[in-house]
């Protein structure tokens, strides 16, 4: 016969036990938790090189983010670039344009004013008057990226000796130089190298040159001083000149001829840089 006694002692040993279980259910759930959320922005619809890389970025984040420890999600719509959606992530990446409307740019810019954080590719720095997107943002062009409009680039689509010109979370494991995927290399109006807020953390090494090869002289570079990764010392941002895939349009084909992450030193820039960015001030 079951005492009093006995069931109120199986009663505190079932309480213990309940407890027992929801301190480790939530030590467990603590542990899954992300150590900080991306949210992607990407357009996807103009160039097939550029939506070639956005479909790659889109596979590969995921699989870092699972291996790193942090959430990753994306998006094409942009009217999702507003403070109450923004509010919910540490980091935003443009994986290959940037945002038009004046609601959009102004939740943008007060979100990296308030402390957000932020890494773009390539096509994010895009400027170009008259173009589809003109120079009709100064704070982003200028004082953000420091770069000011496009002024030129390479074709077609080949990989750079890049060499590391600065100490920096994002570079910490990178060689002195290093060759990087093939890609469309950009150069722009503004001297970086005047700007105090601009740190430069790649550019082209001379042993690059010649870089691309034509058909058009201009889109081939023989001599310069091109950086193609650098930060805002104001902002927690990080600017990546990668991110246009080789497209097989001479032959009318467009066959994926190169990949932006097939590549581990370069993988290794940009996860140190995303988790440099996510970290908490």
């Amino acid at each position: 016969m079951i005492t009093f006694l006995k069931i109120k002692k199986l009663s505190i040993w079932a309480i213990m036990l309940c407890v027992v279980l929801f301190c480790c259910l939530n030590i467990n759930a603590q542990s899954r938790s992300p150590k900080f959320r991306v949210i992607a922005f990407y357009t996807g619809k103009n160039d097939q090189a550029h939506i070639s890389y956005v479909h790659e970025a889109n596979r590969r984040f995921p699989k870092m983010a699972a291996k790193y420890g942090f959430a990753y999600d994306s998006t094409n719509n942009w009217n999702n670039l507003n403070a109450q959606f923004l509010s919910k992530y540490q980091v935003v990446l443009f994986l290959d344009t940037r945002p038009d409307a004046p609601e959009q740019r102004a939740a943008f810019q007060k979100y990296m004013e308030n402390g957000g954080a932020w890494m773009g590719f390539h096509f994010a720095a895009f400027a170009l008057t008259p173009s589809t997107y003109p120079q009709n943002w100064d704070w982003y062009h200028n004082q953000f990226l420091g770069s000011g409009s496009y002024a030129g680039n390479t074709w077609k689509p080949t990989s750079a000796i890049l060499r590391v010109e600065t100490s920096h979370p994002a570079t910490k494991n990178l060689p002195k130089t290093f060759k990087a995927s093939p890609n469309e290399w950009y150069k722009w109006t503004n001297d970086l190298r005047t700007n105090p807020d601009i740190q430069i953390l790649l550019a082209v090494d001379s042993t690059s040159f010649p870089l691309g090869t034509g058909p058009k002289p201009h889109e081939i570079w023989h001599s310069g001083y091109y950086p193609m990764v650098w930060t805002n010392k104001k902002y927690r941002m990080i600017y990546v000149n990668m991110g246009h895939n080789d497209i097989d349009y001479e032959h009318n084909s467009n066959k994926e001829l190169s990949f932006t992450f097939d590549n581990e030193i370069q993988n290794k820039l940009i996860i140190d840089g995303l988790l440099w960015l996510g970290k908490r001030r």
